[in-house]
């Protein structure tokens, strides 16, 4: 046997143990899953504090897999002004970080505006940004494709103060540190989480904005951000997750022409260790039952297939209806693409934060 017909024999062992092992790991994370979760959630549908002390073991175990690390902040909030959004008097918000173990130091950032001349303390929505975007574009700059719609300025105009913070954006960017920070047992959702969670420790403390009235908006990845978030930080008090919501594990492993599949991409940022033993989208977004929750989703969006979103949310549904919450929870599905729903977002933080 000559050196040519090795090599093919070799490949062909390489290409078929390949498929084993997509074969065998579809199978657990799809056809295993239903079974995961039913065993790991025990939910309490008794009363609405009954539920939120029956899924603590869930948001431990969430915490756990996002990994946030424990940042504290190593001095003041610095503000200045943010020339872009000079006439609504915008600020860029710096906060030095530094990790509780000694080791390594971040910088919290956010653009920061609230409506002039409010009465008293105004409500806070954070807005968070997609993966190839930044602060400035929910604002509406640099936004040539009209994705973002300037919905965080629309929420100042209509009287609330707008956090947006500042993430790492690029899809090669993100998994390259996605790499280093699944080796230190962290990810990077869970590191932005901790940055906002000190970002809003800072900003709750001025004495413009209400610390009891806070909204997350987030749209593609700021969506994951949403999902992921939400659950762990209790200061959040109504959500809404644009263009992310889906049927979560045929989106990320399994192939079909009517969604993109994040597995026939190179956007590695995109997979967490652990995720998919427990928390699927319902499972997940069921931890944030019983805060208000609204999905935007478009039917022209290629990232879901709409009647699995449907699908989806019917289910997550099902939780808030059986603590007599159904109306926290709703989506606002629509005939367009991969892009914010100004009016309904804005009604749905000014009925539950209002």
């Amino acid at each position: 046997m000559d050196d040519g017909e090795i090599r093919r024999q070799l490949e062909n062992r390489n290409v078929r143990y390949r498929k084993e092992l997509e074969d065998y790991l579809r199978t657990w994370i799809i056809d295993g899953y239903r079974e995961r979760a039913d065993a790991a959630f025990a939910r309490d549908y008794s009363s609405a504090d009954a539920y939120e002390k029956s899924v603590e073991p869930n948001r431990a175990r969430w915490r756990e897999i996002l990994g946030p690390p424990d940042l504290r902040a190593v001095g003041d909030l610095e503000a200045e002004p943010f020339e872009p959004l000079a006439d609504i008097g915008g600020l860029w918000l710096r906060l030095p970080l530094n990790d509780a173990s000694g080791y390594g130091s971040l910088r919290a950032e956010a653009a920061f505006a609230a409506p002039a001349g409010a009465s008293g303390p105004v409500p806070l929505v954070i807005c968070q940004h997609g993966i190839g975007s930044s602060p400035e574009r929910t604002f509406g700059l640099d936004d040539k494709t009209n994705v973002y719609k300037s919905y965080a300025r629309r929420l100042v105009e209509a009287g609330f103060a707008v956090l947006s913070p500042f993430n790492l954006f690029g899809s090669p960017e993100r998994g390259r540190i996605e790499r280093l920070a699944k080796m230190a047992g962290m990810s990077m959702p869970g590191i932005e989480l901790a940055r906002v969670q000190r970002l809003l420790d800072a900003v709750l403390a001025r004495s413009e904005i209400d610390g009891n009235r806070v909204g997350l908006w987030g749209i593609s990845l700021g969506g994951l951000a949403t999902q992921f978030w939400t659950p762990l930080e209790p200061r959040i008090k109504a959500a809404v997750s644009c263009a992310w919501f889906n049927r979560r594990l045929e989106k990320m492993i399994v192939q079909d022409p009517r969604y993109s599949c994040f597995l026939e991409t190179p956007e590695a940022h995109a997979f967490i260790k652990g995720w998919l033993c427990e928390f699927d989208d319902v499972e997940l977004c069921s931890l944030i039952c019983p805060r208000p929750f609204l999905i935007q989703c478009g039917k022209a969006d290629n990232i879901a297939w709409w009647p699995w979103v449907m699908e989806t949310f019917e289910a997550l549904k099902v939780h808030y209806d059986k603590l007599g919450l159904g109306d926290r929870v709703a989506i606002d599905l629509h005939e367009l693409g991969h892009e914010i729903r100004v009016d309904s977002g804005v009604e749905w933080m000014k009925r539950w934060l209002g």
